[in-house]
């Protein structure tokens, strides 16, 4: 976490077309759909005309794994900022939880408050264990009401060749914290090679770790691309989740400045964890698992969406990592928190707030051609597919072939009674290892199965671009005269549309103006079928 100056918040465009749509920025303060299904999105294509295939489920599916979550952030103090109430809430249900940190969050070194940090020493290892320290605090006291409660510290090995610290809160050995300390950024958006950003892009080789100064790491490592990517998968596989948090990847850029809207770090880390969930998603005998992205500096930029008391419990939780009271509850001398955060535990309005990046609008409900009702959402990248019989209980999940789909799938019915389903997929080609593009399937008779993916690219043409990554979940609906009109956000916050004549035939994408648009569009058809 780093702190930026503000922005004005401009309201989001609407415009009146043949489908009513407006571009709006989800209010959510729980989970994803966990109650009925566990949703995210990420999937692959077909191509169109290739043969059609059945959904598949299996006894596994239907006896789902133990829940347990893993949440991938960048920095201490991403997840209490940006991630809560949920984190609050899944230790509160005693949820199994793994919070890793991929790097040390050194920044400058100096532990002190704002007055005083002109005349503080800096100590970037002593930084990094403060920071420890007060997570371990905050996750203490969340857990057993107490900041004192013990932990035990080791040192792990792993997959990516280096070495981790865990750990593991004494007593609900089912909370635990995972540092990989790499060297983080160290600017939220300036050039340096040597981050995250820098070793997606292959502008260094490897970034070396920054070990904290009380850590039972006992060597310095360094990782490439690769063994990152190895580091976060091995990690997957020890801890098995069956949800997954992470902050999000494509934060887009700020139309005026070129700069992205989030820190590097955050969005760059988020790309690490997306790449290990592609990978984890083709091992054999993993649990299902779905994922949640989750918005953070942009939120400064956005109203409030969490009620003052549970605003006020967020607020406690960073007041004990940010170490306000200054009371040696530690024992250790590189400090009980992060004293750069004791004049402003809140940040920019932070504790206000939680939103998801992706995956906040209801079209993931449709009524079956039978008289019951099918859900969809994301299991592992793929589209999949619950069913409840009139009077019956949920049944599934099936999932379709293909992987990469993004959270927030949209679904509408067709004229003809066929259902068709609206996502994002994200594959890691191209001169930026990251693309994006949208894509659909649909029912080939009503009540059927699902044909075969077809792409509807992407309504800009800078897909090598960091700002084309950045479209929305797309928002559909047909029109009393059988035309489907597509909606979506695209990377310069504008929103854009393409339409789908009755006889099938797709027209070319159409910018709809706008400016400064968050979250995803929804669109809805009038009384009249405008």
């Amino acid at each position: 976490m780093s702190l930026r100056r503000p922005t004005r918040l401009i309201r989001p465009f609407r415009r009146r077309r043949t489908v009513l749509a407006a571009a709006t920025a989800a209010v959510l303060t729980g989970g994803t759909l966990a109650g009925v299904l566990t949703a995210t999105a990420a999937q692959e294509e077909t191509a169109p005309g290739a043969p059609r295939v059945r959904a598949e489920a299996s006894a596994r599916d239907l006896a789902p794994a133990p829940v347990s979550v893993v949440q991938f952030v960048s920095h201490p103090d991403d997840d209490l900022y940006f991630m809560n109430p949920d984190t609050a809430q899944s230790l509160a249900d005693r949820t199994p939880l793994t919070t890793v940190y991929l790097t040390a969050g050194e920044a400058n070194g100096v532990n002190a408050r704002p007055g005083l940090a002109a005349v503080t020493a800096p100590d970037k290892p002593a930084y990094a264990e403060a920071r420890q320290n007060g997570i371990r605090a905050a996750y203490a006291e969340m857990v057993t009401g107490d900041r004192t409660s013990p932990w035990d510290r080791t040192a792990i090995p792993t997959a990516g060749g280096g070495s981790a610290e865990l750990d593991t809160l004494r007593g609900h050995p089912g909370v635990r914290l995972v540092w990989l300390q790499l060297r983080e950024a160290g600017s939220p958006y300036g050039d340096r090679p040597h981050s995250l950003r820098g070793l997606w892009h292959g502008r260094v080789p490897a970034l070396g770790s920054l070990r904290a100064a009380g850590t039972p790491v006992g060597a310095d490592f360094a990782y490439s691309k690769e063994q990152v990517v190895a580091t976060l998968t091995g990690l997957l596989d020890r801890f098995r989740p069956t949800f997954v948090r992470t902050l999000d990847p494509t934060p887009g850029t700020d139309a005026r400045t070129g700069k992205l809207r989030d820190h590097q770090d955050h969005a760059y880390g988020a790309r690490f964890a997306q790449a290990a969930l592609g990978r984890w998603a083709e091992r054999p005998g993993h649990p299902r698992v779905g994922v949640q992205s989750y918005v953070g500096y942009p939120n400064t930029e956005l109203p409030r969406a969490l009620d003052h008391r549970t605003a006020g419990e967020k607020l406690r939780s960073l007041r004990t990592y940010a170490w306000v009271d200054g009371t040696d509850h530690c024992g250790s001398p590189a400090g009980c928190g992060d004293l750069k955060m004791a004049d402003r535990p809140e940040g920019r309005g932070w504790t206000g707030t939680v939103r998801y990046a992706r995956g906040s609008s209801t079209g993931w409900l449709q009524p079956g051609a039978d008289g019951g009702l099918l859900a969809f959402g994301v299991l592992d990248g793929r589209l999949a597919t619950w069913h409840r019989a009139p009077g019956g209980s949920w049944r599934g999940p099936e999932r379709l072939p293909g992987g990469g789909l993004d959270g927030g799938v949209g679904t509408v019915r067709l004229p003809d009674g066929r259902i068709a389903v609206f996502g994002t997929r994200t594959s890691f080609a191209g001169p930026a290892g990251y693309r994006r593009e949208v894509v659909t399937v649909e029912q080939t008779a009503p009540g059927g199965r699902f044909g075969a993916w077809r792409s509807l690219g992407t309504p800009g043409k800078r897909d090598e671009a960091d700002r084309t990554p950045d479209v929305s979940a797309p928002a559909v609906a047909v029109d009393g005269a059988g035309r489907l009109a597509l909606f979506l956000r695209d990377g310069d916050h504008r929103l854009a549309g393409r339409e789908r004549t009755p006889g099938g035939a797709w027209g070319p994408w159409r910018s709809l103006g706008g400016a400064d648009l968050h979250g995803d569009p929804v669109a809805a058809t009038d009384a009249r079928g405008r």
